[in-house]
Formats: C-alpha cells, structure tokens, sequence
C-alpha cells in the first residue's frame, strides 16, 4: 500500500497520474512476487510465526528504505487535474469526482475478484491450493508457483489502493502503520479468507462509526428523560457524560473482541473440519 502510494507519486512526477496508476501497482506486484519466492517460500516451513516475524520486519525495512529516499515528511502527491471537480451536490453535501473514482474503482476490484475466485478454472485451482496443496499438486499444478502469482496479484492491488488513496490522504513513510490495525480488523470481522466477509465488514464499520459520530449521544442524554444521573466528580459521572463521537475510534476493535469473543470465524468465515 505505501509503496503503491509513493511509487505513483514519482512515476507520476515523470509520466502523469494515468501511467503511475498502471505502472506502480506492475512494479509492486513483481516485488511481492520476488517477497514470495525467495523470502516467505523458505521461511514458510517454519511455521506462521516464522512467517509472521518476517512480514513484520521487511514492512520496518521498507518504512526505512521509505525514508531514505522520499523523507520522513509527507509528498506533495495531488488529485490529478483531470479529476479534480465535484461530481454532483446532495443537499448542501458537494462530493468530489475523485471520491467517485475511488469508489468505482473499489468496486470494480471487488467485483473483479469475487468473478475469479468463483466462476473460473483459475479462481478454483486457487482455492484447492489453498486447502488441499497436495492433491492440487498431484493434478499437475504448479502449487509455489501458485502461491508466488496470488502474493504478486495481491501485493499489487495493495498498491492500487495506495495509487489513489495518495492524492485523497496524506502521502507519508508511516501511512502503512496507520492503516494497518484496521485492516486487521476488517480481516477478522469479516472471517479469514473471505473476500464477501471483508465487503460486510468494512461497510458495517464503515457505517457504526459513522453512525456514532453524526449522533453523537452520552449515557448522560439517554436517561435525562427518567431523571438519572451518576454523583458528580465520581468517575462514572465522567464516564456518563462521554459522547459515542468520542469512542467512535474504539468502536472497531470492540467489535472485533465480540466476534472473537462470540464468533471467532468471523461474519462470514468458514469453520475448518
């Protein structure tokens, strides 16, 4: 994702927003196919904390190698001239084009995805590799090869996100760090290795959060009608008059502890037999 964002930043500075948006995502998606083949194939017999530790510590090498190419001060990575009007006005609500274009493209990805995995030979033969590498191998698959081409594929479509999710946040070395915990918790939320579990999960949070900060209610304002209220100076009393705009950040990691708590598949996970 980061180096999706600050490769379409320079390629951008030479090409243009168009060819960075193709040419970055190629780029990353090769050095994650390389990440597989010569790293992760040959810590994975190790087990997934051997795996773990060394995804771990290439994202702090490459947050370096970040910085000592573009600083630890964020890019000036802009919405590209072509994009840069309003689409259309709800109400008094202006929404950007190139918010649309986030979206549609999102979309498109998403869409694109689901079709593979579940209508073609590809997607299946994927899937097998995943929980039954030994047999899919015995039909004559490729299975490593399998797995470095999903690595790549998936790696770049991080990029993709970071191509255009640049211009619209801030483009800086510790933008992976700060994206990252929620995407854990979209992960798990959702269920692990369900691309349909991701969708629901990301829009669920997406829309609780939201939720909480447009109401933007206490304990305190709930039970004003009944005439109830803690003693003030205690520590309930303070914690009556906390806001959910206030914990709106929480809010996704509290989920996460109840579906770990009361479903630890996920939304949509399947139970493994």
């Amino acid at each position: 994702y980061m180096l999706g964002a600050f490769f379409g930043f320079q390629i951008s500075q030479w090409l243009g927003f168009w060819p960075a948006f193709v040419v970055a995502p190629v780029l990353v998606g090769a050095i994650g196919a390389l990440v597989e083949r010569y790293g992760l194939r040959n810590v994975h017999r190790h087990g997934h904390v051997a795996e773990l530790l060394f995804t771990f510590g290439l994202a702090f090498v490459i947050e370096e190698v970040v910085q000592m190419i573009w600083g630890k001060v964020p890019v000036d990575y802009r919405v590209p001239p072509s994009l840069d009007f309003s689409a259309f006005t709800i109400f008094t609500t202006t929404y950007p084009a190139y918010k649309m274009f986030e979206l549609l493209t999102a979309i498109a990805i998403f869409a694109v995805l689901l079709a593979v995995l579940t209508k073609t030979r590809v997607g299946l033969i994927i899937q097998a590799a995943l929980t039954h590498p030994n047999m899919v191998a015995m039909l004559g698959h490729n299975v490593p090869r399998v797995f470095m081409l999903v690595f790549g594929v998936g790696t770049g479509l991080a990029a993709v996100a970071g191509v255009i999710a640049g211009p619209a946040f801030v483009t800086q070395s510790n933008m992976a760090a700060v994206l990252g915990p929620i995407l854990f918790v979209v992960i798990v939320v959702g269920g692990l290795g369900s691309l349909s579990g991701a969708f629901v999960a990301s829009l669920l949070i997406g829309l609780v959060q939201t939720f909480a900060v447009s109401v933007n209610y206490s304990a305190s304002d709930l039970f004003a009608g009944i005439g109830f209220s803690p003693a003030s100076g205690t520590i309930l009393h303070d914690l009556w008059e906390v806001t959910l705009a206030q914990i709106a950040p929480i809010i996704p990691y509290l989920m996460l502890v109840l579906i770990l708590i009361f479903r630890p598949t996920g939304l949509l996970g399947k139970r493994e037999t």
